[in-house]
């Protein structure tokens, strides 16, 4: 139960994430686009607040320096993606619809991923909550539900699944139409890319570093893939940005060219980047292994002459 609670928390803010208002951004109004939605904000506070207060609740069992750090900075990115005018620029520009994509699902996921705030959120709440969501999480069914959700080959698919069904052009469209489409896509994006990015950081997984890079390399294929059918696609493939981009010196189909460059180069890299680190990691460990292994032969190796 205790994994749900902090999906929810870190999941809540998006609910009003979206709201499209149909006003174009020009540049002259850019710095005057700034979204604050008193949902947004008051739930993003909150979520700082809670975690604040975990932290000095648990002081003896602290969450490490780098996590926290991790954490502060995912919601950071949270709050620059849905409150800066990135926000309502995505209603004009597809490039900058896919910044903020880019944004919820390779930087402020894998922050908070690997934060695994958890302990800290459940460190704020009265200890007879604690104690009732401990005894629910350690139910059958639910520890059942929660690894199969987490498993890395189900995270992987649920993501690419949200990636790829939220820009067939119908949903894609409906999403700058409809707030609460549009705040789906966001939830699907971020709740899915939460938990790939989960599933590879888990400490009993931290080993499985094969997998762990099969996965990122194959999610780096398949969204660089998107990205390249939208680069190179001759005509409009999202027609609601037809007239919306003139102000900003492109074309609907420039725009939509950049938009697919950044799915497909930036993120690319990211994620190779990722696989690349976490293949060095396999080979540091198994280096470690074979050493371990030589030192343990060479304790063993008197005791066996002896006999």
């Amino acid at each position: 139960m205790r994994t749900f609670l902090i999906a929810a928390i870190l999941l809540t803010p998006t609910l009003a994430f979206a709201h499209p208002t149909g006003e174009l951004v020009t540049p002259s109004d850019l710095w005057r686009s700034w979204t604050f939605e008193p949902a947004v904000v008051a739930l993003l506070t909150i979520s700082a607040i809670w975690f604040a207060l975990g932290i000095y609740r648990s002081r003896a069992a602290s969450i490490t320096l780098p996590r926290q750090l991790a954490f502060w900075s995912g919601l950071l990115v949270l709050a620059i993606s849905q409150i800066s005018p990135l926000h309502e620029l995505g209603s004009t520009l597809f490039t900058a619809h896919m910044i903020q994509h880019e944004l919820l699902i390779l930087v402020a996921a894998p922050l908070l991923a690997y934060a695994r705030p958890i302990a800290t959120f459940l460190w704020a709440l009265p200890f007879h909550w604690r104690a009732s969501l401990g005894a629910s999480s350690k139910k059958p069914a639910v520890r059942r539900s929660w690894r199969f959700l987490t498993a890395p080959a189900t995270a992987w698919t649920l993501h690419a699944v949200a990636l790829w069904g939220w820009h067939i052009p119908r949903l894609y469209q409906a999403t700058l139409e409809n707030e609460w489409m549009h705040a789906l896509q966001h939830i699907s994006f971020l709740g899915t890319a939460l938990l790939f990015w989960w599933a590879l950081m888990q400490e009993e997984r931290a080993r499985h570093y094969g997998a762990s890079v099969a996965y990122i390399f194959t999610t780096a294929i398949h969204s660089g893939a998107l990205g390249a059918l939208l680069t190179f696609a001759p005509s409009l493939v999202y027609p609601i940005y037809a007239g919306r981009t003139a102000t900003w010196g492109l074309t609907a189909l420039e725009d939509q060219q950049l938009g697919g460059l950044i799915m497909w180069i930036p993120s690319s890299l990211v994620f190779i980047g990722l696989a690349l680190w976490l293949f060095a990691a396999w080979l540091r460990e198994s280096e470690r292994r074979v050493e371990l292994g030589s030192v343990a032969r060479q304790i063993n190796l008197p005791q066996s002459s002896a006999k």
